[in-house]
């Protein structure tokens, strides 16, 4: 083996020990295997000569479009949203590790939180109205009808509010979701 295979092993692992304490969900192995993961997939992309300080959004969009089957644009702008949790536009290898762990194996509490945050849109710690029609509208199929197919989403809207909108305020709270979430776990299906 050679000496810099040698020192790129030991690197990894030393950020594998570190990374790991915030990542619950993997072990230490599981968690070394995503770096190097995440390494191989920060090769593929190129600014021009410089190092890229993590994922950028089409790659991430990228990925959960291949790896995981999402096709909903939107959703996969929230979940990128999501695991960047610095705003910096970019997912870095602390972040990629730390939102896998909640993406496949979080608690229902942490995936509650995860979902929530990837609906609400504009992130104001509601889901609106607005921002159901959006999400509904981008991911259902249309059919061929005589019926403005916006006045089905839109009824569907008003059926989602009435059914989760426990505090009556014409949005979902944290709350609100939680407490939906809780009674009918298939709301956090998000693919």
């Amino acid at each position: 083996m050679s000496e810099m295979s040698a020192m790129n092993r030991k690197v990894i692992q030393t950020l594998a020990e570190t990374i790991s304490k915030h990542a619950e969900h993997f072990n230490k192995t599981e968690v070394e295997f995503l770096i190097r993961e995440f390494n191989v997939l920060l090769g593929e992309q190129t600014v021009s000569g410089r190092a890229v300080p993590g994922l950028d959004r089409g790659t991430f969009r990228s990925i959960l479009h291949n790896i995981f089957g999402m096709t909903d644009d939107m959703i996969m702008d929230g979940v990128f949203r999501t695991f960047d949790k610095d705003n910096d536009s970019f997912v870095s290898m602390k972040e990629w590790v730390e939102g896998l762990s909640v993406f496949l194996r979080g608690t229902l509490e942490e995936q509650i939180k995860y979902c929530f945050h990837v609906y609400d849109l504009n992130g104001d710690n509601y889901v609106s109205r607005e921002e159901m029609f959006h999400m509904l509208k981008n991911s259902l199929i249309r059919q061929p009808t005589e019926e403005d197919p916006d006045e089905g989403i839109k009824d569907l809207v008003e059926i989602t509010l009435k059914k989760m909108d426990y505090d009556h305020d014409g949005r979902l709270s944290f709350t609100d979701f939680e407490k939906s979430v809780r009674e009918e776990n298939l709301l956090l299906d998000i693919d």
